[in-house]
Protein backbone atom coordinates (compact mmCIF):
# COMPACT_ATOMS: atom_id res chain seq x y z
CA UNK A 1 0.00 0.00 0.00
CA UNK A 2 2.57 2.53 1.15
CA UNK A 3 4.68 1.74 -1.94
CA UNK A 4 1.60 2.11 -4.40
CA UNK A 5 1.09 5.70 -2.34
CA UNK A 6 4.44 6.15 -3.27
CA UNK A 7 4.26 4.95 -7.06
CA UNK A 8 0.97 7.36 -7.28
CA UNK A 9 2.97 10.81 -6.46
CA UNK A 10 5.88 10.01 -8.64
CA UNK A 11 2.96 9.43 -11.52
CA UNK A 12 0.82 12.67 -10.30
CA UNK A 13 4.36 14.86 -11.31
CA UNK A 14 5.92 11.89 -14.38
CA UNK A 15 3.11 9.93 -15.80
CA UNK A 16 4.68 6.67 -15.95
CA UNK A 17 2.52 3.70 -17.72
CA UNK A 18 4.81 1.20 -16.79
CA UNK A 19 4.29 2.38 -13.07
CA UNK A 20 0.27 2.77 -13.82
CA UNK A 21 0.13 -0.72 -15.53
CA UNK A 22 1.82 -2.43 -12.09
CA UNK A 23 -0.17 -0.90 -9.85
CA UNK A 24 -3.77 -1.39 -12.24
CA UNK A 25 -2.63 -5.04 -11.98
CA UNK A 26 -2.81 -4.84 -8.19
CA UNK A 27 -5.68 -3.21 -7.97
CA UNK A 28 -7.54 -5.63 -10.21
CA UNK A 29 -6.73 -8.06 -7.75
CA UNK A 30 -7.58 -6.79 -4.87
CA UNK A 31 -11.21 -6.25 -7.05
CA UNK A 32 -11.24 -9.54 -7.93
CA UNK A 33 -10.37 -11.23 -3.95
CA UNK A 34 -12.37 -8.42 -1.46
CA UNK A 35 -14.85 -10.01 0.60
CA UNK A 36 -18.54 -9.03 -0.95
CA UNK A 37 -18.79 -7.03 2.07
CA UNK A 38 -15.70 -5.14 1.66
CA UNK A 39 -13.14 -6.38 4.04
CA UNK A 40 -9.54 -7.01 2.85
CA UNK A 41 -7.00 -8.03 4.56
CA UNK A 42 -4.96 -10.78 2.76
CA UNK A 43 -3.99 -13.03 5.89
CA UNK A 44 -6.95 -12.84 7.48
CA UNK A 45 -9.17 -13.84 4.77
CA UNK A 46 -6.47 -16.72 3.58
CA UNK A 47 -5.69 -18.19 6.89
CA UNK A 48 -8.16 -17.25 9.71
CA UNK A 49 -11.09 -15.67 7.99
CA UNK A 50 -13.75 -16.47 11.04
CA UNK A 51 -11.07 -14.33 13.05
CA UNK A 52 -10.84 -10.83 11.33
CA UNK A 53 -10.96 -8.08 14.33
CA UNK A 54 -10.16 -10.25 17.05
CA UNK A 55 -6.91 -9.29 17.52
CA UNK A 56 -5.94 -5.50 18.43
CA UNK A 57 -2.15 -6.20 17.95
CA UNK A 58 -2.56 -7.86 14.65
CA UNK A 59 -2.58 -4.22 12.45
CA UNK A 60 -5.91 -4.90 10.32
CA UNK A 61 -6.89 -1.30 10.66
CA UNK A 62 -3.29 -0.14 10.38
CA UNK A 63 -3.34 -1.68 6.93
CA UNK A 64 -6.60 -0.67 6.04
CA UNK A 65 -5.41 2.95 6.27
CA UNK A 66 -2.63 2.77 3.96
CA UNK A 67 -4.63 0.80 1.66
CA UNK A 68 -7.12 3.92 1.81
CA UNK A 69 -4.16 6.85 1.50
CA UNK A 70 -2.37 4.37 -1.08
CA UNK A 71 -6.55 4.60 -2.69
CA UNK A 72 -6.68 8.33 -2.39
CA UNK A 73 -3.21 9.11 -3.84
CA UNK A 74 -3.62 7.02 -7.41
CA UNK A 75 -7.10 8.66 -7.87
CA UNK A 76 -6.16 11.90 -7.30
CA UNK A 77 -2.85 11.00 -9.37
CA UNK A 78 -4.89 9.29 -12.14
CA UNK A 79 -8.93 9.90 -12.04
CA UNK A 80 -9.22 6.40 -11.82
CA UNK A 81 -12.12 5.41 -8.82
CA UNK A 82 -11.71 1.72 -8.73
CA UNK A 83 -9.18 1.11 -6.15
CA UNK A 84 -10.77 4.08 -3.95
CA UNK A 85 -13.87 2.83 -4.68
CA UNK A 86 -12.54 -0.82 -3.29
CA UNK A 87 -11.60 1.35 -0.02
CA UNK A 88 -14.56 2.87 0.06
CA UNK A 89 -16.57 -0.06 0.36
CA UNK A 90 -14.19 -1.09 3.28
CA UNK A 91 -14.23 1.83 5.02
CA UNK A 92 -17.82 1.53 5.28
CA UNK A 93 -17.93 -1.96 6.27
CA UNK A 94 -15.07 -0.67 9.04
CA UNK A 95 -18.20 1.70 10.25
CA UNK A 96 -20.68 -0.87 10.86
CA UNK A 97 -18.18 -2.95 12.35
CA UNK A 98 -16.81 -0.78 15.09
CA UNK A 99 -19.17 2.38 15.42
CA UNK A 100 -22.65 1.27 14.46
CA UNK A 101 -22.66 -2.35 15.92
CA UNK A 102 -19.28 -2.29 17.72
CA UNK A 103 -19.01 -6.14 17.64
CA UNK A 104 -15.42 -6.19 16.94
CA UNK A 105 -13.12 -7.63 19.98
CA UNK A 106 -11.34 -3.57 20.49
CA UNK A 107 -12.76 -0.44 20.11
CA UNK A 108 -9.92 0.99 18.45
CA UNK A 109 -6.79 -0.41 16.70
CA UNK A 110 -3.56 -1.40 18.44
CA UNK A 111 -1.44 0.47 15.42
CA UNK A 112 -2.73 3.61 14.96
CA UNK A 113 -2.49 5.08 11.34
CA UNK A 114 -6.28 4.90 10.32
CA UNK A 115 -6.91 7.63 11.68
CA UNK A 116 -4.90 9.67 9.47
CA UNK A 117 -6.89 7.80 6.87
CA UNK A 118 -9.59 8.42 7.31
CA UNK A 119 -9.46 12.27 8.03
CA UNK A 120 -7.91 12.22 3.89
CA UNK A 121 -10.90 9.67 2.62
CA UNK A 122 -13.28 12.75 3.84
CA UNK A 123 -10.97 15.35 2.59
CA UNK A 124 -10.93 13.71 -1.04
CA UNK A 125 -14.81 12.55 -0.90
CA UNK A 126 -16.58 15.13 0.98
CA UNK A 127 -18.34 12.49 3.15
CA UNK A 128 -18.63 13.45 6.38
CA UNK A 129 -19.16 9.73 7.87
CA UNK A 130 -15.07 9.31 7.13
CA UNK A 131 -14.61 12.70 9.52
CA UNK A 132 -16.66 10.82 11.96
CA UNK A 133 -15.21 7.82 12.36
CA UNK A 134 -11.68 9.02 12.66
CA UNK A 135 -13.01 11.14 15.83
CA UNK A 136 -14.64 8.25 16.91
CA UNK A 137 -11.45 6.34 17.09
CA UNK A 138 -9.31 8.60 18.69
CA UNK A 139 -12.20 9.93 21.20
CA UNK A 140 -12.67 6.62 22.16
CA UNK A 141 -9.00 5.82 22.34
CA UNK A 142 -7.88 4.96 26.07
CA UNK A 143 -11.82 6.08 26.84
CA UNK A 144 -13.50 2.81 27.46
CA UNK A 145 -14.10 0.54 30.32
CA UNK A 146 -12.73 -3.00 28.29
CA UNK A 147 -9.97 -1.69 26.17
CA UNK A 148 -6.56 -1.95 27.45
CA UNK A 149 -4.79 0.92 29.48
CA UNK A 150 -1.54 0.80 28.09
CA UNK A 151 0.94 3.28 27.59
CA UNK A 152 2.69 1.18 24.57
CA UNK A 153 -0.02 2.08 22.59
CA UNK A 154 -1.18 5.17 23.82
CA UNK A 155 -4.49 3.87 25.81
CA UNK A 156 -3.59 4.58 28.88
CA UNK A 157 -5.80 7.92 29.00
CA UNK A 158 -7.93 9.81 26.46
CA UNK A 159 -6.06 11.65 24.10
CA UNK A 160 -7.16 15.33 25.49
CA UNK A 161 -5.65 14.22 28.63
CA UNK A 162 -2.38 13.56 27.47
CA UNK A 163 0.45 15.42 27.60
CA UNK A 164 3.78 13.49 27.32
CA UNK A 165 4.83 11.46 24.53
CA UNK A 166 4.59 7.64 25.61
CA UNK A 167 5.28 4.04 24.29
CA UNK A 168 6.17 3.10 20.93
CA UNK A 169 7.11 6.08 18.62
CA UNK A 170 5.34 5.34 15.14
CA UNK A 171 2.48 4.76 17.08
CA UNK A 172 2.38 7.87 18.69
CA UNK A 173 3.13 10.09 16.17
CA UNK A 174 0.97 8.47 13.65
CA UNK A 175 -2.23 9.03 16.73
CA UNK A 176 -1.05 12.59 16.92
CA UNK A 177 -0.83 13.23 13.75
CA UNK A 178 -3.94 12.24 13.13
CA UNK A 179 -5.35 14.79 16.60
CA UNK A 180 -4.20 17.21 14.55
CA UNK A 181 -5.81 16.53 11.15
CA UNK A 182 -9.01 16.39 12.79
CA UNK A 183 -8.78 19.13 14.72
CA UNK A 184 -8.00 21.42 11.79
CA UNK A 185 -11.26 19.84 10.45
CA UNK A 186 -13.75 20.50 13.36
CA UNK A 187 -11.17 23.41 15.42
CA UNK A 188 -11.72 21.48 18.93
CA UNK A 189 -8.99 23.69 21.24
CA UNK A 190 -9.04 20.85 23.76
CA UNK A 191 -7.61 18.30 21.09
CA UNK A 192 -5.18 21.26 19.53
CA UNK A 193 -4.09 22.53 23.23
CA UNK A 194 -3.19 18.16 23.43
CA UNK A 195 -1.22 18.19 20.63
CA UNK A 196 0.69 21.17 21.39
CA UNK A 197 1.76 19.50 24.84
CA UNK A 198 2.33 15.79 22.80
CA UNK A 199 4.72 18.32 20.36
CA UNK A 200 6.51 20.04 22.65
CA UNK A 201 7.06 17.46 25.16
CA UNK A 202 8.42 15.13 22.17
CA UNK A 203 10.15 17.56 20.50
CA UNK A 204 12.06 19.45 23.50
CA UNK A 205 12.18 16.37 25.91
CA UNK A 206 12.71 13.37 23.80
CA UNK A 207 14.00 14.26 20.13
CA UNK A 208 18.13 13.80 19.28
CA UNK A 209 20.09 16.43 17.97
CA UNK A 210 19.11 14.70 14.63
CA UNK A 211 15.99 14.88 14.78
CA UNK A 212 15.35 10.66 15.83
CA UNK A 213 12.90 9.44 17.95
CA UNK A 214 12.60 6.10 20.45
CA UNK A 215 15.59 5.69 22.26
CA UNK A 216 15.06 1.87 23.21
CA UNK A 217 14.58 -1.29 21.27
CA UNK A 218 12.21 -2.55 23.99
CA UNK A 219 9.17 -1.48 22.68
CA UNK A 220 10.68 0.72 19.40
CA UNK A 221 9.47 3.42 22.08
CA UNK A 222 9.96 6.67 23.71
CA UNK A 223 11.33 5.70 27.59
CA UNK A 224 12.08 9.07 30.04
CA UNK A 225 12.83 12.85 29.39
CA UNK A 226 16.15 13.28 28.48
CA UNK A 227 16.75 9.58 28.02
CA UNK A 228 19.14 9.68 24.88
CA UNK A 229 21.86 7.02 24.70
CA UNK A 230 23.86 7.16 21.77
CA UNK A 231 25.10 4.17 20.69
CA UNK A 232 22.23 2.32 21.59
CA UNK A 233 19.66 4.75 20.23
CA UNK A 234 16.41 3.04 18.22
CA UNK A 235 15.38 5.86 16.15
CA UNK A 236 13.24 3.94 13.77
CA UNK A 237 13.03 5.67 10.30
CA UNK A 238 9.36 5.63 10.47
CA UNK A 239 9.23 7.68 13.58
CA UNK A 240 11.32 10.28 12.01
CA UNK A 241 8.59 10.00 8.94
CA UNK A 242 5.97 10.54 11.77
CA UNK A 243 7.68 13.61 13.33
CA UNK A 244 7.65 15.04 9.66
CA UNK A 245 4.18 14.49 9.77
CA UNK A 246 2.92 15.23 12.97
CA UNK A 247 5.01 19.07 12.41
CA UNK A 248 3.52 19.37 8.99
CA UNK A 249 -0.22 18.83 10.35
CA UNK A 250 0.91 21.31 13.32
CA UNK A 251 1.81 24.03 10.98
CA UNK A 252 -1.55 23.79 9.45
CA UNK A 253 -2.97 24.45 12.94
CA UNK A 254 -0.53 27.17 14.37
CA UNK A 255 1.74 29.27 11.85
CA UNK A 256 4.72 28.64 13.63
CA UNK A 257 8.02 27.89 11.98
CA UNK A 258 9.35 26.08 15.02
CA UNK A 259 7.02 23.11 13.23
CA UNK A 260 8.75 23.72 10.27
CA UNK A 261 12.62 23.61 12.09
CA UNK A 262 11.49 19.89 12.89
CA UNK A 263 10.72 19.28 9.66
CA UNK A 264 13.96 20.21 8.53
CA UNK A 265 16.48 19.10 11.30
CA UNK A 266 14.54 15.61 11.00
CA UNK A 267 14.56 15.15 7.02
CA UNK A 268 17.66 16.21 6.43
CA UNK A 269 19.39 13.93 9.18
CA UNK A 270 17.73 11.25 11.14
CA UNK A 271 15.19 10.41 7.84
CA UNK A 272 17.59 10.67 5.00
CA UNK A 273 20.34 8.61 7.26
CA UNK A 274 17.36 5.51 6.74
CA UNK A 275 18.61 5.58 3.10
CA UNK A 276 21.98 4.66 1.25
CA UNK A 277 23.67 6.72 -1.21
CA UNK A 278 22.61 4.17 -4.10
CA UNK A 279 19.31 4.21 -2.88
CA UNK A 280 19.29 -0.02 -2.62
CA UNK A 281 19.43 -0.50 1.13
CA UNK A 282 18.02 0.83 4.14
CA UNK A 283 18.59 1.46 8.15
CA UNK A 284 15.16 0.42 10.20
CA UNK A 285 17.17 2.15 12.81
CA UNK A 286 19.47 4.89 12.77
CA UNK A 287 21.96 4.85 16.14
CA UNK A 288 24.23 7.95 16.89
CA UNK A 289 27.29 5.98 17.38
CA UNK A 290 28.78 2.87 16.44
CA UNK A 291 31.70 1.27 18.76
CA UNK A 292 32.87 -1.88 16.86
CA UNK A 293 34.85 -2.70 19.83
CA UNK A 294 31.55 -2.27 22.28
CA UNK A 295 30.02 -5.32 20.05
CA UNK A 296 31.92 -7.83 21.59
CA UNK A 297 29.12 -8.28 24.45
CA UNK A 298 26.54 -8.20 21.59
CA UNK A 299 27.98 -11.91 20.82
CA UNK A 300 26.88 -13.14 24.32
CA UNK A 301 23.40 -11.37 24.52
CA UNK A 302 24.72 -8.84 27.15
CA UNK A 303 23.98 -5.89 25.14
CA UNK A 304 21.85 -5.33 22.22
CA UNK A 305 23.33 -2.79 19.30
CA UNK A 306 21.22 -1.65 16.17
CA UNK A 307 22.91 -2.83 13.05
CA UNK A 308 25.95 -1.01 11.75
CA UNK A 309 25.19 -1.54 7.96
CA UNK A 310 22.39 -1.24 6.01
CA UNK A 311 20.12 -4.00 4.46
CA UNK A 312 17.77 -4.16 1.45
CA UNK A 313 15.58 -6.15 2.70
CA UNK A 314 13.59 -6.66 6.17
CA UNK A 315 11.73 -9.11 7.82
CA UNK A 316 9.07 -5.65 8.81
CA UNK A 317 9.80 -3.82 5.70
CA UNK A 318 7.86 -0.81 7.21
CA UNK A 319 10.85 1.50 6.88
CA UNK A 320 11.86 2.12 2.93
CA UNK A 321 8.67 2.22 1.29
CA UNK A 322 7.61 4.80 4.02
CA UNK A 323 10.91 6.70 2.96
CA UNK A 324 9.34 5.79 -0.87
CA UNK A 325 5.69 7.75 -0.64
CA UNK A 326 7.43 10.55 1.81
CA UNK A 327 9.97 11.68 -0.96
CA UNK A 328 7.64 11.55 -3.69
CA UNK A 329 5.36 13.77 -1.97
CA UNK A 330 7.92 16.02 -0.51
CA UNK A 331 6.47 19.42 -2.12
CA UNK A 332 3.96 19.06 0.70
CA UNK A 333 6.25 20.19 2.40
CA UNK A 334 7.55 23.36 0.92
CA UNK A 335 4.94 25.50 0.79
CA UNK A 336 1.77 26.98 2.60
CA UNK A 337 -0.31 29.82 2.16
CA UNK A 338 -2.71 31.80 4.75
CA UNK A 339 -5.09 34.56 4.05
CA UNK A 340 -2.71 37.01 1.36
CA UNK A 341 0.46 35.48 2.65
CA UNK A 342 2.59 32.89 1.00
CA UNK A 343 4.95 31.13 3.78
CA UNK A 344 8.24 29.24 2.55
CA UNK A 345 8.61 26.74 4.96
CA UNK A 346 11.45 24.08 3.34
CA UNK A 347 14.26 25.44 1.33
CA UNK A 348 14.26 23.30 -2.13
CA UNK A 349 14.65 24.21 -5.84
CA UNK A 350 10.49 23.96 -7.19
CA UNK A 351 8.51 25.82 -9.00
CA UNK A 352 4.87 25.96 -7.42
CA UNK A 353 1.17 26.43 -9.09
CA UNK A 354 -1.76 26.48 -6.89
CA UNK A 355 -4.33 28.63 -8.75
CA UNK A 356 -3.72 32.30 -8.81
CA UNK A 357 -0.75 31.71 -6.81
CA UNK A 358 2.85 30.37 -8.61
CA UNK A 359 6.42 30.62 -7.03
CA UNK A 360 9.74 29.74 -8.19
CA UNK A 361 12.75 29.09 -6.07
CA UNK A 362 16.21 28.24 -6.80
CA UNK A 363 18.96 27.14 -4.07
CA UNK A 364 21.60 24.75 -3.46
CA UNK A 365 20.61 24.80 -0.08
CA UNK A 366 21.74 23.48 2.28
CA UNK A 367 25.34 23.49 0.64
CA UNK A 368 24.83 27.57 0.74
CA UNK A 369 22.22 29.59 2.11
CA UNK A 370 21.24 31.91 -0.79
CA UNK A 371 17.57 31.32 -1.86
CA UNK A 372 16.17 33.35 -4.71
CA UNK A 373 12.05 33.54 -5.23
CA UNK A 374 9.65 34.89 -7.47
CA UNK A 375 5.97 34.94 -6.66
CA UNK A 376 2.58 36.25 -8.11
CA UNK A 377 -0.72 36.20 -7.31
CA UNK A 378 0.03 36.83 -3.84
CA UNK A 379 0.60 39.81 -1.38
CA UNK A 380 3.55 38.78 0.56
CA UNK A 381 6.14 36.04 0.99
CA UNK A 382 6.87 34.92 4.49
CA UNK A 383 10.27 33.07 4.60
CA UNK A 384 10.84 30.69 7.70
CA UNK A 385 14.65 31.72 9.16
CA UNK A 386 15.56 28.55 10.51
CA UNK A 387 16.32 28.26 13.95
CA UNK A 388 20.16 27.61 13.72
CA UNK A 389 20.66 30.72 12.14
CA UNK A 390 22.24 33.58 13.50
CA UNK A 391 22.51 36.06 11.01
CA UNK A 392 20.45 36.82 7.84
CA UNK A 393 20.58 39.25 4.76
CA UNK A 394 17.35 39.59 2.86
CA UNK A 395 17.04 42.08 -0.12
CA UNK A 396 13.42 43.59 0.81
CA UNK A 397 12.44 45.35 3.88
CA UNK A 398 10.59 42.80 6.27
CA UNK A 399 8.76 42.22 9.51
CA UNK A 400 9.60 38.74 11.85
CA UNK A 401 6.49 36.79 12.49
CA UNK A 402 6.84 33.83 14.50
CA UNK A 403 9.86 32.91 13.01
CA UNK A 404 9.22 34.04 9.52
CA UNK A 405 10.63 37.32 7.42
CA UNK A 406 7.67 38.46 5.96
CA UNK A 407 8.49 40.61 2.92
CA UNK A 408 6.00 42.85 0.90
CA UNK A 409 5.28 40.84 -2.89
CA UNK A 410 6.00 43.28 -5.54
CA UNK A 411 6.82 40.93 -8.05
CA UNK A 412 10.10 41.39 -8.28
CA UNK A 413 13.20 38.87 -6.96
CA UNK A 414 13.42 38.10 -3.60
CA UNK A 415 16.69 37.27 -2.49
CA UNK A 416 17.62 35.32 1.10
CA UNK A 417 21.21 34.54 2.45
CA UNK A 418 20.93 33.01 5.70
CA UNK A 419 24.66 32.52 7.01
CA UNK A 420 25.41 29.20 6.73
CA UNK A 421 28.91 28.34 8.55
CA UNK A 422 29.67 25.38 11.20
CA UNK A 423 29.05 25.68 14.79
CA UNK A 424 29.05 23.39 17.85
CA UNK A 425 25.65 22.24 19.69
CA UNK A 426 25.65 21.92 23.55
CA UNK A 427 23.40 19.24 24.90
CA UNK A 428 21.03 20.11 27.59
CA UNK A 429 22.59 19.37 31.39
CA UNK A 430 20.34 16.59 31.37
CA UNK A 431 21.18 14.56 29.13
CA UNK A 432 23.71 12.67 30.56
CA UNK A 433 24.82 10.75 27.77
CA UNK A 434 26.19 14.24 26.38
CA UNK A 435 27.40 15.73 29.26
CA UNK A 436 30.38 18.01 28.51
CA UNK A 437 30.10 17.43 24.84
CA UNK A 438 30.34 18.67 22.00
CA UNK A 439 28.19 18.44 18.56
CA UNK A 440 29.56 19.82 14.86
CA UNK A 441 26.43 21.34 12.27
CA UNK A 442 26.66 23.57 9.63
CA UNK A 443 23.16 24.90 8.73
CA UNK A 444 20.62 21.95 8.98
CA UNK A 445 23.35 19.46 9.07
CA UNK A 446 24.74 17.38 11.92
CA UNK A 447 27.66 16.08 11.19
CA UNK A 448 29.56 12.87 12.66
CA UNK A 449 33.03 11.22 12.11
CA UNK A 450 33.93 7.70 11.08
CA UNK A 451 36.87 5.44 11.50
CA UNK A 452 37.61 5.15 7.77
CA UNK A 453 38.24 8.56 7.81
CA UNK A 454 40.38 9.44 11.44
CA UNK A 455 43.42 6.84 12.13
CA UNK A 456 43.05 7.22 15.69
CA UNK A 457 39.98 6.49 18.44
CA UNK A 458 37.50 9.10 17.72
CA UNK A 459 36.74 8.98 21.67
CA UNK A 460 40.49 10.70 21.88
CA UNK A 461 39.35 14.13 19.79
CA UNK A 462 38.39 16.95 21.93
CA UNK A 463 36.45 19.85 19.90
CA UNK A 464 36.84 23.41 20.88
CA UNK A 465 33.79 25.61 21.66
CA UNK A 466 34.13 27.49 18.57
CA UNK A 467 34.81 25.55 15.43
CA UNK A 468 36.82 26.22 12.73
CA UNK A 469 36.79 24.36 9.35
CA UNK A 470 37.72 23.78 6.28
CA UNK A 471 34.98 23.11 4.22
CA UNK A 472 35.09 20.89 0.80
CA UNK A 473 32.14 19.92 -1.44
CA UNK A 474 31.93 15.99 -1.79
CA UNK A 475 31.03 14.64 -4.94
CA UNK A 476 29.81 11.59 -3.21
CA UNK A 477 27.98 12.71 -1.04
CA UNK A 478 27.02 15.98 -2.73
CA UNK A 479 27.42 17.98 0.74
CA UNK A 480 30.07 19.74 2.25
CA UNK A 481 32.18 17.54 4.08
CA UNK A 482 34.35 19.18 7.51
CA UNK A 483 38.06 19.23 8.72
CA UNK A 484 37.59 20.62 11.80
CA UNK A 485 40.83 21.90 13.97
CA UNK A 486 41.22 20.37 17.26
CA UNK A 487 43.47 18.51 19.35
CA UNK A 488 44.04 14.76 20.17
CA UNK A 489 44.26 13.03 23.87
CA UNK A 490 47.81 11.05 24.21
CA UNK A 491 47.28 7.41 25.80
CA UNK A 492 49.81 6.91 28.59
CA UNK A 493 52.86 4.90 28.68
CA UNK A 494 53.57 2.49 31.45
CA UNK A 495 50.03 1.99 32.87
CA UNK A 496 46.04 2.82 32.35
CA UNK A 497 45.79 5.62 34.95
CA UNK A 498 47.69 8.70 35.67
CA UNK A 499 47.72 11.39 38.09
CA UNK A 500 48.94 13.42 35.82
CA UNK A 501 46.80 15.62 32.98
CA UNK A 502 46.38 13.96 29.84
CA UNK A 503 48.56 15.39 27.18
CA UNK A 504 46.90 16.49 23.52
CA UNK A 505 48.27 17.34 20.48
CA UNK A 506 47.12 19.34 17.83
CA UNK A 507 45.12 17.35 15.36
CA UNK A 508 42.84 17.61 12.43
CA UNK A 509 39.25 15.90 12.73
CA UNK A 510 37.70 15.18 9.27
CA UNK A 511 33.23 15.24 9.61
CA UNK A 512 30.67 13.93 7.16
CA UNK A 513 26.82 14.38 6.86
CA UNK A 514 25.60 12.19 9.56
CA UNK A 515 22.98 11.23 6.50
CA UNK A 516 25.79 10.11 4.49
CA UNK A 517 27.61 7.47 7.45
CA UNK A 518 27.58 3.82 6.85
CA UNK A 519 27.89 3.65 3.33
CA UNK A 520 31.85 3.00 3.33
CA UNK A 521 32.27 0.05 5.15
CA UNK A 522 31.72 -1.15 8.87
CA UNK A 523 33.40 1.04 10.70
CA UNK A 524 32.91 3.55 14.02
CA UNK A 525 30.98 6.43 14.41
CA UNK A 526 30.29 9.52 16.80
CA UNK A 527 28.35 12.76 16.37
CA UNK A 528 29.24 13.58 20.29
CA UNK A 529 32.94 14.79 21.15
CA UNK A 530 34.30 15.71 24.05
CA UNK A 531 33.96 19.39 24.42
CA UNK A 532 36.89 22.04 25.58
CA UNK A 533 34.58 25.18 26.43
Amino acid sequence: AKWIEGAANIIKKTPSPELEAKIDAIVENIKKNQCSDGYFNIYYMVCEPENRFTNRDKHELYCAGHLMEGAIAYADATGKRDFLDCMEKYADYIYRVFVEEKSAAFATPGHEEIEIALVKMYLFTKKKKYLDMAAHFIDTRGAVDEQIKDDYNQSHKPVREQDSAQGHSVRAMYLYTGMALLAAQTGDRELISACKKLWEDTVLRKMYVTGGLGSTHIGEAFTVPFDLSNDQAYTETCAGIGLMFFSNAMLALETNSRYADAIERVLYNGVLSGLSLDGKSFFYENPLEINLNDRFESRYGYRRFPRSQRLECFGCSCCPPNINRLLSSLGNYVYGSEGDTLFVNQFISSTLSSGDISCVQTTNYPNNGCIKLQAKGISKVAVRIPDWCDSFKINKPYEMMNGYAVILNDGGEIAVDLDIKPKAIFADARIRHDANKICVTRGPIVYCAEGVDNPELLHSYVLPSKIEAVEEFNSEFGLITLSVACRRRLPFEGGLYSGKQPETESATLKLIPYNCFANRGRTDMMIWFCGSY
